[in-house]
């Protein structure tokens, strides 16, 4: 829909004289994300850590021409045509906006709060109610404060049906998201302990949740739950709810019987007075829930017992992420072949988008057929095609009958079309990819990952699962940490800790990190060939290595007078001057760096010499995660805060310092100074034992083979271990060469088997390991967990007395990195 600025203006209270005309379709929060900036409004929302109205300038430059401020600069006077709404707070103004757009719309609303399954439940409720109506649902999982109001916009003239989730992390944030949805019908999924820091009690929470439902027509929820139930009386909202309950045959819905099969789930119900029956492919209890949730919905909008049935049978899992894999021939892909509606398109166009910085790989998509739409093809692929344009898209190929009659909507010069999966795959294109960003985008039925097997580089079953939203929330959570102009490094040496230096890399570019940091310049040299543009600090560099950094814009770290003195040479004999060094105190780590004793000799040699400028002083923490060393951690700071004072004084000019790296940060906080430093705790590992970080890297296998062994048998190399009872073990494929240590050998390790642990038996060998799954019920197949959610890898670490860094960078590089986002 478009709205024309006048009617913005008067939305958000603000004047709407002198304003230049435009149209406006599409809200931006995230400065990056630009498609169609001449009818695009920007919001400059301010956190701690970031100031939007730091990009408007740029955003002018690339069109844009709409902005909600909340403060004026004089750099902008000079923007002619551009349009400021000045603002009291951002944020509620694009709130406000959202909440007006609702208003327009006459059509149910399905609302869903709760603490687990709103994505799901809201994923098949698309699923079951597609057929039956044109639906706008939040994308993934848009829940926040933000995503609400950019999903909520989403509903435009062709909608039949919203379909929206509402989270929240505090008290009284729902008050602000219930009139932007303002949903007719609620939902209320299971209650649980996520986001539970910021509230006194799981009632308080649960009344906080309810807040959605206070307009509502009706709310769907588990009577059984006495939290809830109590909480609804408390609200007075029980004239509103249509209740489910497997315990009382007086509830709107009364689930009678559910019988768990082998690979799905029978669940029968009685409904007014009719009794009925479906299944559902799933036989988690979370799934159940969620499915009876969707079922009190279906029934209410009329979809008769019979649908319910058919529909349900055919639920398919909800893929919350794409993953990022390495393709042949140089390509890379990003693999989101679960659904394809537009404004998942979108999505996954931006995150395509990110990914390809500044190396040549030409970007393509494959997209199938858009099912279920309920706008007119034409117009639709018209749409898509748009969004491709201006996303660059350089070569498409289009999969199904209603994007192939519409080819001629595709303006880019490389494209082909396919009426089935099938055709394209006979077809042998997918030999011509070479050096492609492909992303790989299509609805369930066209069975997309039959494409994906066949461009997809296949080294190893093996993988090391990295999950780049945790990253982010790391990144973030130590931001949150420290001061908004403190810089912030990000070491991503060591393959970023095992995780994938590149992909970490381009996550952190993205997210505006300052600074990377890696250990030698080959590890820094090939992020610049990635297109990595952001400053690198290079913390071992080779003495004779002055010219490969100068080349690849690298700034060493400078740790002795040897080193020193080459680069001054080396720097006057290129006719440099002011390049950028770092220098390293050693304050007590003893490890490299100037001592405080030739700080003297250090500074007269720089302020005779024009090649070099000192960028950063630091200096390195030994024991800053350790309570008992806080004396000395203390002592090292005092010896580089003087340090640093005496080279600042005697250089004439002020330089970043910092010496706090993850513990610090955790830690001392107070002597953050200009920059910190930001290694193991970026990958969801706290030294200090911190709470609040997320999990990055989770390694995974399976078991090739179960075998039964009689007591007094001997498992593996050296016969080792002598089994004292009957057991079945299972023989998995991960060994040493892919990182397995050998001193997680006869049981000092384990790995998690469905949940379960199953100790490590027998040598480690160099593919295989075995396990003892006696008492689990595992079969061969299945998967194996070495490290990551549910068995911490600093958990493995103190096993057999190192620490997680050497687990992290111990997996091997024939194991497969695939990155993960929501």
């Amino acid at each position: 829909m478009k709205y024309e600025i006048k009617e913005i203006a008067s939305t958000l209270g603000v004047s709407s004289s002198n304003l230049n005309y435009s149209e406006i379709t599409t809200l931006l929060t995230d400065s990056r994300k630009i498609t169609d900036p001449s009818k695009t409004l920007f919001f400059a929302l301010e956190s701690k850590n970031n100031d939007a109205h730091n990009y408007i300038s740029e955003l002018y430059a690339s069109g844009v021409r709409n902005f909600v401020v909340s403060k004026q600069r004089n750099e902008w006077k000079d923007l002619k045509g551009a349009n400021f709404f000045k603002v009291r707070n951002c944020l509620s103004a694009l709130q406000k906006l959202a909440q007006h757009h609702r208003s327009k719309f006459n059509i149910p609303i399905i609302g869903i709060t709760g603490s687990n399954g709103k994505t799901v439940v809201k994923e098949w409720l698309y699923q079951l109610l597609e057929k039956d109506y044109n639906i706008v649902r939040s994308p993934r999982s848009y829940n926040s404060q933000i995503g609400v109001p950019l999903s909520v916009w989403q509903l435009d003239n062709d909608a039949e049906l919203g379909i929206f989730e509402a989270g929240i992390s505090k008290p009284d944030e729902m008050e602000n998201l219930e009139p932007i949805i303002r949903p007719t019908i609620g939902v209320l999924t299971k209650i649980g302990d996520a986001h539970q820091e910021n509230f006194d009690s799981l009632q308080q929470k649960t009344l906080e949740k309810l807040e959605l439902f206070k307009n509502c027509e009706v709310f769907v929820y588990d009577e059984d739950n006495e939290l809830v139930s109590s909480c609804v009386d408390l609200k007075v909202l029980s004239q509103k709810t249509f209740s489910w309950s497997r315990k009382n045959r007086e509830a709107h819905l009364f689930i009678s019987d559910i019988e768990k099969l082998e690979n799905s789930t029978k669940i029968e119900y009685s409904f007014l007075n009719f009794y009925y029956s479906f299944e559902i492919p799933f036989i988690d209890d979370a799934s159940i829930e969620n499915a009876i949730n969707c079922l009190a919905i279906a029934l209410y909008l009329h979809v008769s017992p019979n649908e319910i049935s058919e529909r349900m049978s055919t639920l398919e899992p909800v893929a919350m992420r794409l993953d990022v894999r390495k393709g042949k021939h140089g390509s890379l892909i990003i693999n989101d072949s679960y659904n394809s509606d537009v404004n998942s398109i979108k999505i996954a166009l931006d995150f395509q988008h990110q990914r390809k910085m500044d190396r040549k790989l030409k970007k393509t998509l494959i997209l199938s057929d858009i099912l279920q739409s309920g706008v007119p093809p034409k117009r639709l692929y018209k749409r898509v095609a748009d969004m491709a344009e201006q996303s660059g898209i350089e070569r498409i190929i289009g999969i199904g009958k209603d994007i192939l009659a519409n080819a001629d909507l595709f303006t880019m010069p490389d494209k082909t079309f396919f009426l089935t999966t099938d055709d394209f795959l006979k077809s042998c294109i997918q030999d011509s990819f070479r050096d492609e960003l492909i992303l790989l985008k299509g609805a369930r039925r066209f069975n997309f990952e039959r494409i994906n097997n066949i461009l997809e580089e296949r080294i190893h079953e093996t993988v090391l699962e990295v999950d780049l939203d945790a990253v982010v929330h790391n990144f973030n959570f130590y931001k949150s940490k420290l001061n908004s102009n403190v810089k912030l490094v990000c070491m991503v040496k060591a393959n970023a800790y095992g995780a994938g230096a590149v992909e970490i890399a381009k996550t952190l570019q993205y997210h505006r990190c300052d600074y990377l940091a890696v250990a030698v310049a080959e590890e820094a040299v090939t992020l610049r060939n990635e297109g990595i543009s952001l400053p690198i600090i290079v913390l071992n560099p080779e003495v004779n290595g002055f010219e490969e950094l100068i080349t690849n814009n690298l700034e060493p770290e400078v740790y002795n007078m040897r080193i020193l003195e080459s680069f001054i040479n080396n720097s006057e004999r290129s006719g440099i001057t002011n390049y950028p060094i770092h220098l390293k105190i050693d304050t007590g780590m003893h490890r490299l760096g100037f001592l405080p004793e030739q700080i003297e000799e250090l500074v007269e040699t720089l302020k005779k010499q024009k090649g070099l400028r000192v960028s950063s002083i630091f200096s390195h923490l030994s024991a800053s995660e350790s309570w008992s060393f806080d004396d000395f951690t203390h002592q090292q700071m005092e010896t580089f805060r003087a340090a640093a004072q005496k080279i600042e004084n005697e250089l004439g000019y002020s330089v970043h310092k910092h010496i706090l790296n993850s513990a610090g940060i955790e830690r001392f906080n107070d002597y953050e100074w200009d920059m910190a430093r930001l290694g193991i705790g970026l990958y969801g590992v706290s030294p200090s034992g911190l709470s609040g970080l997320k999990n990055v890297c989770t390694l995974k296998s399976t078991i090739l083979q179960i075998k039964k062994i009689s007591s007094n048998e001997t498992i593996g190399y050296g016969r080792k271990e002598k089994l004292d009872h009957d057991a079945r073990i299972a023989t998995i494929r991960f060994g040493y060469a892919d990182g397995m240590d050998r001193q997680f050998g006869n049981r000092k390790g384990k790995v998690l088997i469905n949940g379960q642990n199953a100790p490590i038996v027998g040598n480690v060998c160099m593919d295989l390991s075995m396990v003892d799954v006696t008492d689990i019920k595992a079969e061969e197949g299945d998967t194996v967990v070495l490290f990551g959610e549910g068995l911490p890898v600093t958990d493995l670490a103190e096993s057999i007395g190192t620490i997680p860094y050497e687990i992290l960078t111990s997996v091997s590089p024939r194991v497969k990195r695939v990155y993960i986002k929501e």
